[in-house]
Parts: C-alpha cells; structure tokens; sequence
C-alpha cells in the first residue's frame, strides 16, 4: 500500500513525455485503490492574430478548444481502466502557474510530469514549465524523462 500520496496530479500536454507521465502515475495509483488521481491539462490563451486566410480569432480558439476536449476524451477513456478515483480538469492560462495553483487548491501530494513538453523552447536541463513547477510546488515533483 502506498500511503505518502492520497491525491496525484499528472500535468499533461500530449507530449510523448507527458503520455509517459500519466503512464508512470496510473502505475503510480494502481498500487493503491485510495490514491485519487488528476489530469491536469492548461490550455494556453490564442493570441488574437488574423490570418490573411480570413480565419478569425474566434475560430482559432474554437478549434484549440475542440482539440483539447478531443484529447480530454482520449485520457478519460484511458484513466477509467483504474479503480481509483480519477478525474481530468482543463483550464486556460499559464501552465506553469495553472499547475501549482492546481495543486494548491486540490491539496496534491505528488505531481508527475514530463522533462520537456511542447514548446519549442528548450533549457539546459529542463524545460521553462516543469522548471517552474519544480520550483514553486508545494509537493514533491516526479519528472519522467
């Protein structure tokens, strides 16, 4: 029985890494059917750009919407083989901040996240927003690489 985590945050991107995470934390929680665990996905705010195509931005936003509601079904489906109690939550902002004020309200004792996620910027050992987690989390942070 795993007794230090009751509530397990995976912090998810559909990166390759991200997949990873959430594989590494559904092991995580299977060792224990009282460990609740949360999917936690941040949408980051469109920039109001117009394309020349006539694409507005109105547009632009429901169509990242329609795709994360799409990968949202895709990890509900994959998070319902386990017993435990599981949820997934979608919001919209800053990752790295949406993740640690997350983890703050649902009072998280792990969270688990990929090295590097999609953004095409890279630092020297990790990437900008698992960084910041590391930093700012009031919990210990696993990072699968």
């Amino acid at each position: 029985m795993l007794t230090d985590y009751s509530r397990i945050v995976v912090a998810y991107d559909h990166s390759d890494l991200s997949k990873k995470a959430l594989k590494m934390a559904m092991n995580l929680a299977k060792l224990d059917n009282q460990i609740e665990l949360l999917v936690f996905m941040v949408m980051q705010p469109a920039r109001p750009i117009v394309y020349s195509y006539g694409y507005a931005f109105e547009a632009i936003q429901d169509s990242q919407r329609e795709e994360v509601n799409a990968i949202r079904k895709e990890i509900e489906e994959e998070i319902q083989s386990l017993p435990n109690k599981t949820r997934s939550v979608v919001m919209e902002g800053n990752p790295g901040v949406m993740i640690v004020e997350f983890v703050k309200q649902n009072d998280a004792d792990l969270v688990v996240m990929g090295s590097r996620g999609l953004s095409g910027l890279k630092e020297l050992f990790l990437g900008s927003v698992s960084h910041y987690v590391v930093q700012k989390a009031p919990c210990p942070v696993f990072i699968v690489k």
